[in-house]
């Protein structure tokens, strides 16, 4: 299996911490967020790794060979030339497209501003089939990725297996919300084609697409698991607030 990072976002609402530096190597107590997610991966016998990587991407191509040897594990950089003026469809659709080309393999996809309890992506790891972290305990918002399933399969305490995406998205209505999509998802090496085709679809369509939106379409042609977060802890990290929020957490994770 393979850990993906996706690292190559300017962080503008974070600014002035990014002016010299992306948002993943941003410290957390001396630790960048990138170390620390490749650590949580590597605690889910994850060893080899992609990072995609654009804004200021020499600090982090440099900073990849040092963790390489520090932790015993593979990393390859791959660039998204076009970072500025593209989203996550495409730096996804970069690493996906390589890994199709070269061996088809599991993949867990993170990205590189989350800050998230280990055991979220030791779970997930454990999937068979495709699959999407879902929190079902934070209270919703705006600014929250919601999903609506439906055809649901349910789990023995009533909580949503697996489903169908019927609607993804941040302006989704908040009752009719099944939960919040994280941004931790997997994909198994069976559906990396028909992954990239539906990348490829909304990349023609609008390059600044989210890569979240092809899970709608992919959970019609195959099985995917909601994994639950059941309280396991997580931020993302878009502005100053979420810096905050992300510094206590980490505090509160490795205490």
């Amino acid at each position: 299996m393979i850990g993906v990072i996706l690292a190559a976002g300017m962080g503008t609402r974070l600014m002035p911490l990014t002016k010299e530096i992306p948002k993943a190597l941003l410290k957390i107590n001396d630790m960048t967020l990138l170390e620390r997610m490749i650590i949580n991966c590597i605690n889910a016998d994850i060893s080899k790794f992609i990072v995609i990587v654009g804004y200021n991407k020499d600090k982090v191509i440099d900073l990849c060979p040092k963790l390489e040897e520090k932790h015993e594990i593979e990393i390859k950089t791959i660039v998204n030339e076009k970072y500025d003026v593209t989203n996550t469809s495409v730096s996804t659709y970069l690493a996906s497209k390589y890994i199709e080309e070269n061996g088809k393999e599991d993949f867990i996809l993170v990205n590189g501003d989350n800050v998230v309890d280990r055991e979220i992506i030791v779970n997930l790891a454990k999937c068979e089939n495709t699959g999407m972290i879902i929190d079902n305990y934070k209270e919703l918002n705006e600014e929250s990725f919601k999903l609506i399933i439906r055809n649901k399969t349910l789990n023995e305490d009533k909580t949503i297996a697996s489903g169908e995406i019927e609607a993804i998205g941040k302006e989704l209505d908040i009752p009719s919300s099944s939960g919040e999509f994280i941004g931790v998802s997997k994909v198994v090496a069976d559906n990396i084609v028909e992954f990239n085709r539906i990348l490829e679809g909304l990349i023609e369509e609008d390059p600044q697409n989210y890569y979240d939106f092809a899970y709608k379409e992919l959970s019609t042609i195959t099985p995917i698991d909601f994994v639950l977060t059941n309280g396991l802890k997580w931020t993302e990290i878009d502005d100053h607030r979420d810096w905050e929020i992300a510094q206590k957490l980490v505090e509160e994770l490795e205490s």
